[in-house]
């Protein structure tokens, strides 16, 4: 069997797994987040330890002996958080977050000094990323920061508490800006440009490869051979091995609060100017695109608190409403926007709304808004490499069969529904345990049986062409700082 540990932003997962990939078993267990100022993100490490021994101890109680047959454990996690250590491997502060903005100063003056930043880890310098983070804490935490002896990301410091060593891997350290992500290895020149040493960081590995073994006395405590390995990746990286997104050209589209186009390469691509992301795949030889909208399925949340009206109700709202009758758009720019604009001051907005719109109209034009602004991200990533032919869609979103056949229509890309399943970090990282065991990917990482097919419809697509540019030209017009949404 093979357990999945996916540490979360806002709970820990685990799903056990038998041999045929089946999930047996699985528990969540609740994290909070701290904010204790505008701008601020904080975990405390010792909370996911907390949680993950929650989480392990009540799989066990539900399978009981079957529990001693556990092979391997495997890890997903939150990308881009800053844990600090000293040199008793006593965390220094609370664990800094991927939606910590308090470093925002400090990307900039990173992304306009350094341009070794875009070239080698072949993304722009951006506040949520780790290495604007370590700059922050040299500079505001002068005397913290001396004692630094040891940084780890989020998972790998549940890594270190479960094996007792430092490990990371190629998936996740990509989103520190400390990697040479064509060459998969550390580049010393960035790590400097943070005033920090190449000795401060973990061993690196494939997201595949064993990665430490777990210590005795939890293996004693858990009735587990101490020799179970663990291995692990980011989280977009380990849904993808969840998916068996796998394969040069393979995508998936993640309809979350977030929305997320990840395509996987075979090559290094990254589209730094378009606000991208190009990381090293959780396989090796493999990379990934990334083209992320923030605010998804959170525009709809937005819309439905303030109209008091469920999201459900607004998706069967706006099935009702025709696009060659749709005078309303929608920007869904809420907290800025990453790709393409990379513009964190950019702020959402309905544009040509008049006093003949109803809900259901606003309604429309969000998943509208949120399906172009997804196209974007699908535009961008299709620069360098092959346009995907097929996007998986997984997430909270795609359970709405009419926004799934909006994103088909407006790319020109079939969209492919899996059947119900887990198809998260967990899943991915119980899928990359049983490989750091010696199993073979082409069993273990096959893609999911698919419930429905929407195909893309030409007449649509030509209407949500004529559509999107006017969309996007008001984007572009108000950043010049004026615009005629009537035009």
């Amino acid at each position: 069997m093979y357990l999945g540990l996916d540490i979360g932003t806002s709970s820990i997962k685990g799903l056990l797994q038998n041999q045929n990939g089946k999930t047996i078993a699985s528990h969540n267990a609740t994290l909070s987040v701290s904010r204790p100022k505008e701008g601020y993100s904080e975990q405390n490490p010792q909370d996911w330890i907390e949680a993950t021994k929650i989480v392990i101890s009540a799989i066990k109680n539900r399978v009981g002996s079957e529990f001693t047959q556990l092979l391997a454990i495997g890890l997903s996690g939150q990308m881009h958080g800053l844990v600090a250590m000293d040199e008793a491997d006593i965390v220094l502060r609370p664990a800094i977050l991927w939606n910590d903005s308090r470093c925002d100063e400090q990307a900039k003056k990173l992304d306009v000094q350094f341009p070794d930043f875009r070239k080698i880890a072949g993304n722009a310098v951006m506040a949520g990323f780790t290495a604007p983070k370590a700059v922050w804490m040299a500079e505001q935490e002068k005397e913290i920061f001396k004692q630094i002896k040891t940084i780890l990301l989020p998972k790998d410091y549940v890594r270190f508490w479960l094996t007792g060593e430092k490990f990371s891997d190629m998936s996740d350290a990509s989103g520190t800006l400390w990697l040479d992500v064509e060459k998969r290895e550390y580049s010393e020149t960035l790590i400097s440009h943070c005033g920090l040493d190449i000795s401060q960081m973990p061993s690196l590995k494939e997201g595949s490869d064993p990665a430490g073994v777990v210590r005795k006395s939890l293996a004693n405590k858990w009735g587990i051979s101490s020799k179970v390995v663990v291995g692990g990746a980011g989280d977009n990286a380990a849904a993808a091995c969840g998916l068996g997104v796998v394969v040069p050209g393979d995508a998936f589209v993640s309809l979350g609060t977030s929305g997320v186009v990840f395509k996987v390469t075979e090559k290094f691509y990254p589209e730094v100017a378009s606000g991208a992301h190009a990381f090293c795949h959780a396989l090796p030889k493999l990379w990934h695109q990334m083209g992320v909208t923030l605010s998804a399925t959170d525009s709809l949340n937005w819309l439905s608190e303030i109209t008091g009206t469920s999201v459900v109700s607004l998706a069967n709202s706006a099935a009702n409403v025709n696009v060659e009758n749709s005078t309303l758009l929608f920007h869904p720019y809420l907290s800025g926007e990453r790709t393409p604009h990379n513009d964190s001051k950019a702020r959402g907005g309905f544009f040509g709304l008049s006093r003949s719109h109803g809900r259901a109209d606003m309604a429309y034009s969000v998943f509208e808004g949120i399906t172009y602004a997804l196209a974007d991200c699908l535009d961008v990533i299709s620069k360098s490499d092959q346009k995907p032919k097929t996007l998986l869609a997984v997430g909270g979103g795609a359970k709405n069969f009419h926004w799934l056949q909006q994103i088909a229509d407006c790319t020109g890309v079939t969209v492919s529904l899996p059947k119900e399943g887990e198809f998260g970090g967990a899943n991915g990282a119980a899928r990359l345990a049983a490989l750091a065991t010696g199993r073979d990917p082409e069993d273990i990482l096959s893609k999911p049986e698919i419930l429905r097919i929407f195909n893309p419809v030409e007449t649509t697509n030509e209407i949500h062409k004529s559509r999107r540019l006017k969309w996007q030209s008001i984007y572009h017009s108000l950043s010049r700082g004026a615009v005629d949404v009537n035009a």
